[in-house]
């Protein structure tokens, strides 16, 4: 999918867009990502600063999809697990940036050239505007290499 299209359907999309989650940046190879995310009334806790729900979904599905159209369709690539730590309150627009160079995909594609599962780990920071930071996550994916269909003998 080119990535001009990827941002415009995920800006779309309405999970993110009924939280104010917007893609800002996408590089046409999908080796980085840029979102961000103000806070408004609607995604703001009990006590006024960002909802620590949205705060984990504008992580979510970002560098599983960068990782999927990067090293191409013989590769599984699965979301498995993320663990988010709070640091301190989202009183604005928050940012979050991600990153996944080539030279990670072409490692992932060695690691996995056997067909046995990877389980790598990434972590992503969730800034404020001063670049202070707010939140921490850190995301696990699961990476295989499809296995062969078995052909049939005819």
């Amino acid at each position: 999918m080119r990535p001009r299209l990827f941002r415009l359907l995920m800006n779309a999309y309405p999970p993110y867009w009924f939280t104010g989650i917007r893609v800002d940046h996408i590089k046409a190879d999908y080796s980085e990502l840029d979102v961000s995310m103000p806070l408004r009334w609607y995604n703001r806790n009990a006590v006024g600063t960002q909802f620590g729900g949205s705060l984990y979904s504008m992580t979510d599905p970002f560098l599983m999809l960068m990782t999927m159209q990067q090293i191409g369709p013989d590769y599984i690539v699965w979301d498995q697990s993320a663990q988010i730590d709070f640091i301190s309150p989202g009183r604005g627009t928050v940012h979050a940036k991600f990153r996944m160079p080539p030279d990670e995909i072409e490692r992932l594609r060695r690691d996995a050239a056997d067909g046995e599962a990877l389980r790598p780990q990434y972590t992503v920071d969730i800034v404020d505007g001063k670049g202070q930071l707010v939140a921490r996550v850190v995301k696990t994916l699961y990476v295989r290499k499809k296995r062969e269909k078995p052909r049939a003998s005819g």
